[in-house]
């Protein structure tokens, strides 16, 4: 699927919400991110869409008209408590209500201009929003995309053979954990494990010593194919609603026992954090790029995962960055500091690829499934996104401003993931930001 360009991405486009129109937020109105939320202390939820600083309430837009034109299906799932009622119908109903957003919140439309005269009853400070998961999560699979944090990885375990045979013919993944996805601000309780302290000595069972986060990016799923038939690569892109930031949270001394020879259980399971708002496919169209171009001598993708139109768009110009705070930074008002900064167009694997592949078998992937990235890193020491990486596991401790250092994360340890894209002729949109803070264990 090319990226479809249209007047919702102009640049010279402006709101009638004035925050809206500040270059650096991450919400202008060419973005319009949903997402699902509380007002103040209300207990229903409700579908918002990010504007400036500010939350469109979809729920009184609906209830207000604005949204009649779409049709009543459409209206009737606006005014949700998640979003997959909305995600059941596919891209286009996406594309529809991005649309008839875009309108309602221009300066320079009679929508616009009816809706400002309403802006009490239609937004709610993002201030006064609760943020939640911005679906019902069935089932959640996380990808191993990137090579360079593949060959990092393999070369602390496996110096002479850093990648296994099979990483450049197979996008890598493995069934995680739906019931522990949390919400970008909800604490991290310190997971306990199995761990083997040395080579010869046996296991022990407590507190994780090895606390990681991992810098990745989520794919939110829309439409559904039946069991035993598959997505073929052609039409990946057709079940991509949108993106998020995504942390998962890894204590890497329980998977460095637990692992062989089934791969990541409790190291993972025990929460993974999302970010709040899913950018649509459709709002990152001007932001789309080549997929990675493969070393001479690497073998090409198999025919079920190769497509023209996913080599020439299938990348996302992303920049994402890690912040950390530690807790004696936050006695003192220090602000968090920047950790690392990576490129989501460095991933070896597309995201077509990775749902392709995940349903060749006929697996039947259902509206508001999640697909995390694996580790965002990039072939420089400043790119990588884990500590286990930037650490060498531990044996080159990371010196922070405040003199503190850092192998893996300490109890009262805040982790902020920030994304954005920019590319002239555009506007800069942005993911808002993924956070957690590190709790001791219970």
């Amino acid at each position: 699927m090319t990226p479809n360009i249209d007047v919702t991405h102009d640049p010279a486009l402006r709101s009638w919400v004035e925050s809206a129109n500040d270059g650096t937020t991450d919400f202008p109105i060419q973005n319009l991110p949903f997402g699902v939320f509380r007002h103040d202390f209300e207990e229903r939820l409700r579908i918002g869409i990010a504007i400036g600083d500010q939350v469109l309430d979809c729920l009184a837009a609906a209830r207000a008209g604005y949204f009649d034109a779409l049709g009543p299906m459409i209206v009737d799932m606006l005014q949700s408590w998640s979003l997959n009622a909305l995600m059941s119908l596919g891209r286009e109903e996406a594309r529809a209500v991005r649309g008839a957003t875009s309108r309602l919140l221009r300066a320079d439309t009679a929508e616009g201009t009816s809706a400002a005269t309403k802006r009490d009853l239609l937004l709610v400070p993002m201030a006064l929003a609760g943020m939640t998961v911005p679906a019902e999560i069935g089932d959640y699979t996380d990808f191993y995309a990137s090579v360079f944090h593949a060959s990092n990885v393999g070369a602390l375990f496996r110096p002479d053979n850093p990648l296994l045979p099979n990483y450049k013919y197979v996008p890598i993944g493995y069934h995680g954990r739906a019931s522990s996805i949390v919400a970008s601000g909800t604490a991290v309780r310190r997971p306990f494990g199995q761990t083997r302290p040395a080579d010869t000595a046996p296991p022990v069972f407590g507190p994780s010593k090895a606390l990681d986060y991992e810098l990745e990016i989520g794919a939110f799923i829309c439409g559904a194919n039946t069991l035993g038939d598959p997505v073929p690569i052609g039409r990946a892109e057709e079940r991509l609603f949108g993106l998020c930031l995504l942390n998962d949270w890894s204590a890497r001394d329980i998977q460095s026992w637990e692992y062989q020879p089934l791969g990541p259980f409790l190291s993972k399971n025990f929460a993974t954090t999302v970010s709040p708002w899913i950018v649509t496919t459709d709002a990152l169209a001007p932001f789309r790029a080549p997929a990675f171009v493969r070393p001479p001598g690497d073998p090409a993708p198999l025919g079920y995962l190769t497509d023209p139109n996913d080599a020439d768009h299938g990348g996302f110009d992303i920049t994402l960055e890690v912040l950390l705070r530690t807790a004696r930074m936050r006695e003192v008002g220090a602000p968090a500091v920047h950790i690392s900064r990576g490129d989501f167009q460095s991933m070896y694997w597309t995201v077509a690829q990775m749902l392709a592949h995940h349903s060749s078998n006929g697996c039947n992937l259902r509206p508001g499934d999640l697909l995390g990235s694996g580790t965002v890193s990039g072939p420089e020491a400043g790119s990588r996104g884990c500590l286990l990486e930037m650490t060498r596991r531990g044996a080159e401790p990371l010196s922070l401003p405040s003199g503190e250092t850092r192998t893996f994360l300490e109890d009262g340890d805040e982790v902020t993931f920030r994304g954005w894209c920019e590319r002239d002729g555009a506007a800069r949109i942005g993911f808002g930001e993924c956070r957690g803070e590190i709790r001791p264990a219970n």
